[in-house]
């Protein structure tokens, strides 16, 4: 039987933070990513930790394909390392992200008081992760502070994202959302896996103050 992988860091984890590196991701890190996702994507979903949506640990050849594709193909697939890698974010340009959600933009219920120009040019954070164990540690914001240098530097002005609030809510998503000051953009029904998902649309501007 597989089991969820544990951080088991050799540094104290309170003290982890300030050694951590964030970087892009490489082919040599498909194995420590699917580590990292396999320990918060399982059968089991725990809303006040935070979850990914697929089972990681069900089909293992399967998902690192998946993560390797991941690299060679997204330009903001950053991982936070020290002596392994502890935490992951994966985000799409608006080219990328239409090129696999092509009617997104018609399928979210705008807020009446969204932008339209919002959409003209942005990002689409579409997963975070670090190990189980280590959530609420900032690893998240880690990451995020170099995502958005990165977009800062590319004239990318905004972010949106997606949390999930049906049929399981991600409570960890969504207090991540308000720490990081993002509002409430939209709605969306996505069907997957044959189970219908209530995602609550999120926007922020990469050129606010770095949190």
């Amino acid at each position: 039987m597989s089991v969820a992988a544990k951080s088991y860091s050799v540094v104290n984890p309170y003290h982890l933070k300030k050694l951590l590196r964030v970087r892009k991701a490489e082919i040599s890190d498909i194995n420590s990513i699917y580590d990292v996702a396999s320990s918060v994507g399982t059968s089991e979903k725990i809303s006040e930790q935070g979850f990914l949506v697929d089972d990681y640990l069900s089909k293992p050849n399967y998902y690192k394909k998946k993560i390797g594709h991941w690299i060679e193909n997204l330009e903001h697939f950053y991982v936070a390392e020290y002596d392994k890698v502890y935490g992951f974010m994966i985000a799409y340009t608006k080219e990328e992200w239409l090129r696999d959600n092509p009617s997104w933009l018609q399928d979210v219920y705008w807020n009446p008081e969204s932008d339209p120009s919002w959409t003209n040019k942005f990002i689409v954070v579409d997963k975070t992760a670090v190990f189980a164990d280590l959530t609420g540690m900032g690893i998240g914001s880690l990451i995020y502070k170099r995502l958005l240098e990165d977009l800062r530097n590319e004239g990318i002005k905004h972010i949106f994202a997606e949390t999930i609030i049906s049929p399981q809510p991600n409570f960890a998503s969504l207090q991540f959302r308000k720490k990081q000051k993002y509002s409430l953009a939209g709605v969306r029904y996505e069907k997957y896996n044959n189970i219908l998902y209530t995602d609550l649309i999120y926007h922020k501007s990469a050129f606010d103050a770095l949190t």
